[in-house]
């Protein structure tokens, strides 16, 4: 991320915080903007149960937030790849899950526990957004924006997402706590790599477990 060091990630931590920003910035996920390197990092590389770690395959995560918008940047190291070739006109992927994937689930309102958002981006620009609710999901059609960068030569590659607040939230409040989670999935066929920021610790694989969320602070 440039010549100048980015703050070092934590890996033993519940909660993240965004860095408030005074504008907007440009997703560039190969020459990310100056302001990442002030955001605070956090980094996985256990499972979903936070067992069997694997370095090759860590997952740096860092948060940016304007009133106006949530940024976020994955920075993925691979084993292989596994993505899928189509998709809609505009990028977007259903069941995008089943292909390698970095994701983040989002609950703005944790005084509703079963109601959270789900974005999901791929190694080649695929995306998806949904809404969850004990009703089912939904298409969100947040407007969400990203940038994807694949650097094969290093075995990484690393996606910026643009969410626009009022997809998130009616009214943000910078001095609310939200609650959220991080995920990557990797692999052409089961037992694929399933790993979690804080972990499920379920039986199986199971990333829908909104108890289980960390703690999103924003800086202000």
């Amino acid at each position: 991320m440039g010549q100048e060091k980015s703050k070092p990630c934590s890996a033993g931590t519940d909660t993240v915080t965004a860095v408030r920003l005074a504008r907007e910035v440009s997703l560039d996920a190969r020459h990310p903007a100056e302001e990442w390197r002030a955001a605070d990092c956090i980094s996985f590389v256990a499972d979903w149960q936070g067992k069997n770690p694997d370095p090759e395959r860590e997952t740096e995560v860092r948060l940016l937030d304007t009133p106006k918008t949530l940024y976020l940047r994955f920075e993925c190291r691979y084993r292989e790849l596994t993505v899928f070739d189509d998709t809609d006109a505009n990028g977007r992927r259903d069941q995008l899950w089943d292909r390698d994937v970095a994701e983040v689930f989002l609950q703005p309102d944790p005084s509703r526990p079963r109601y959270y958002l789900e974005f999901e981006v791929s190694p080649n620009g695929a995306w998806v957004d949904l809404d969850i609710s004990p009703e089912g999901l939904r298409n969100l059609e947040s407007g969400m924006t990203r940038s994807v960068w694949l650097d094969r030569e290093h075995h990484t590659w690393s996606a910026e997402l643009a969410i626009p607040m009022r997809a998130l939230t009616a009214h943000f409040d910078p001095a609310a706590e939200w609650r959220v989670n991080f995920f990557r999935v990797e692999g052409p066929r089961e037992p694929r790599f399933y790993s979690a920021w804080r972990a499920t610790n379920t039986p199986a694989p199971n990333f829908h477990v909104p108890e289980a969320f960390g703690k999103l602070r924003f800086g202000r």
